[in-house]
């Protein structure tokens, strides 16, 4: 059973998802008229993004739409990796993109071509840059409110395609109207490596999501300093923090008076819970109680953080 606010954030990010496909289908239909009568290779290109972008967009909406499924009895993580999952299919599918854009410009520097109609596709090329400046300001309205992995890879890609589209204009004015025939390879070219680069950026979140990376230094640091204000907390080692999609993990050791009754251990415990909610609502926290003096981990796992971390809270 989701909650109002998760029922909520699905919504959006499915909202974010549909936009990206209309957008893409739009584009495509007009992309494929603009490359068929300009005989472009950079609009080629532009039109193999697009097309791409549409795969990577229904991607994107069956990834936020596994992703907000509750937990079950056999994720009982819930599904947040499928946003992560989700934006690495798009990281794929735009190296593709960009290895076909590449193939396409290299075969016309040597070979030689021409372009023409250019106004069409400069036509075109304006609509889309119209079109998806639209698409990236509902994008980023969806990831401030919910954080979506997947919709901020969609989101790097498209910001891609306003470049992508720039150069598109670019290259048909340089080639029709200067003259400069070598403008529009080399201008594919261009977007290939570009894409190939957002692509690199694009990944390195959702690897981090799929490796459970543990938080920014920052971050920790913050839920640190919430613990440094309880006065019965004797100590914290063993903290452990991961992002699965929208969802987000903490567990650590707590030191306690080891002359605490077993209730009295509990009750401290969820008094601790209900502070950090107010500062990281949403987080599911699994708090290990030791007594104070026990540590049964080695390495950095044993580390102590709470005198750091009172020091920072007061310097």
């Amino acid at each position: 059973m989701m909650t109002a606010e998760q029922e909520a954030r699905a919504k959006l990010t499915r909202s974010a998802a549909f936009a990206s496909i209309s957008m893409a289908l739009l584009l495509g239909v007009l992309k494929t008229w603009a490359a068929w009568k300009t005989g472009s290779t950079a609009m080629l290109g532009s039109l193999a993004d697009t097309t791409l972008d549409l795969i990577a967009s229904i991607a994107t909406l069956v990834g936020v739409w596994i992703a907000a499924q509750p937990a079950d009895e056999d994720h009982r993580f819930g599904h947040g990796k499928a946003e992560a999952l989700a934006a690495i299919f798009q990281v794929v599918l735009i190296v593709i993109s960009a290895l076909g854009i590449a193939y396409r410009a290299i075969t016309h520097l040597l070979t030689g071509g021409t372009t023409q109609a250019a106004g069409d596709g400069i036509i075109v090329s304006t609509l889309a840059i119209l079109g998806t400046f639209a698409l990236l300001a509902w994008q980023r309205h969806v990831i401030a409110r919910t954080g979506s992995v997947a919709i901020k890879t969609d989101n790097v890609h498209y910001k891609s395609d306003l470049f992508l589209n720039l150069s598109v204009i670019a290259a048909l004015v340089l080639d029709q109207y200067l003259g400069l025939s070598m403008a529009d390879p080399l201008f594919g070219l261009g977007i290939a490596i570009w894409l190939a680069w957002g692509a690199l950026r694009a990944a390195s979140e959702a690897i981090d999501h799929l490796m459970d990376r543990e938080w920014p230094e920052e971050r920790r640091d913050e839920f640190l300093a919430v613990l440094a204000k309880h006065p019965d907390i004797r100590g914290v080692h063993d903290l452990r923090t991961r992002t699965s999609g929208a969802d987000e993990f903490v567990q650590f050791h707590m030191a306690v008076d080891p002359n605490l009754k077993i209730t009295e251990v509990h009750d401290l415990m969820d008094d601790v819970e209900a502070r950090l909610e107010k500062d990281f609502p949403g987080v599911e926290v699994l708090i290990h109680p030791d007594p104070e003096g026990l540590v049964n981990e080695e390495g950095t796992a044993a580390e102590e953080l709470l005198p750091e971390a009172k020091e920072r809270a007061h310097p």
